[in-house]
């Protein structure tokens, strides 16, 4: 499935768990089921704001953006952070009232019923996304199937909650659940901010990535590197803009080599680079041995 299309399934059926959420809400009265109900409508427009983000993503590059529109992606995944922080600070206003003066919902055991048949649907959605989205390399999906999945693990905690409050009719627990949603989702709000942020800012490829870019380039020069065509490769960068990985650095080659020959070997480390790490562009400086600055990581020394 596309990636525009798994977005597309996340709205419909975010669309369908808010609806069953909700009835359980309305039936039960429950503060800690309003905050779980609350929390799909953010999924619900988190999903209409990754399928937007998705579809503009996959949009080739043109003389206004030439390097494309991949960062789109990052853009709904701050907007879904903001969006769960917002939804996190009215369920602690509802529940705030309520835990000064603790009422017993109704019909606990139908509301506690539906919200079992949301929160299954939402997690083999959050899985579907995550599994997707890793394999798209897109950040929204990502984004989207971690909301979901934490919203699963707070509507089993709400769920265990409401329901020890049904037994022992200790109904303080509802409002308490209540803000605990609000704290847990405060949390993942900021997670994804702060992870979006980074690839907006041009954030680098983790250290061990780094790592076996190196690995990559080496096992790539060594057919040159007997030859003595290939001297040095430094200031290795690199950066991830959603599905895309932009990697540079600077090639040190003898000053006698013809132009063709520097050409084939930045063709060949090119086309390797494309092997092992999928989206990656990948610009290369060839310089001559004088401009060699016997940092980064040398291939053979003269």
């Amino acid at each position: 499935m596309t990636p525009v299309a798994a977005a597309r399934l996340s709205l419909i059926v975010g669309i369908g768990v808010f609806g069953l959420k909700w009835l359980a809400f309305g039936l039960t009265g429950s503060v800690a089921l309003y905050s779980d109900a609350l929390e799909s409508v953010v999924n619900i427009v988190a999903a209409g704001a990754a399928l937007i983000a998705v579809g503009v993503s996959k949009r080739p590059p043109d003389a206004n953006h030439p390097y494309g529109h991949t960062k789109a992606e990052y853009f709904s995944a701050v907007l879904e952070g903001i969006l769960i922080s917002l939804a996190a600070i009215t369920i602690v206003s509802q529940a705030w009232h309520k835990l000064f003066s603790p009422a017993p919902p109704q019909s606990v055991g139908l509301g506690l019923l539906l919200s079992v048949g949301a929160s299954a649907l939402n997690g083999g959605l959050a899985w579907f996304l995550i599994r997707s989205g890793h394999a798209h390399r897109s950040p929204a999906l990502v984004a989207d199937g971690q909301h979901l999945l934490t919203d699963v693990l707070t509507s089993l905690g709400v769920l265990v909650g409401v329901s020890l409050a049904w037994l022992t009719g200790w109904w303080v627990l509802d409002p308490l659940l209540a803000i605990a949603v609000a704290v847990n989702i405060l949390w993942i709000g900021w997670r994804l901010v702060r992870d979006s942020v980074g690839g907006l800012m041009d954030e680098a490829l983790p250290e061990a990535q780094m790592g076996q870019l190196q690995e990559v380039i080496r096992s790539y020069l060594k057919h040159w590197q007997t030859d003595g065509k290939v001297l040095e490769v430094h200031d290795l960068r690199s950066r991830r803009a959603g599905p895309r990985t932009f990697v540079e650095f600077h090639l040190v080659v003898p000053g006698s080599l013809t132009v063709e020959d520097a050409h084939r070997i930045c063709d060949r480390l090119e086309e390797g680079l494309r092997e092992r790490v999928p989206g990656v562009q990948v610009t290369i400086h060839v310089e001559p041995e004088w401009k060699a600055k016997h940092s980064g990581f040398v291939v053979r020394s003269r």
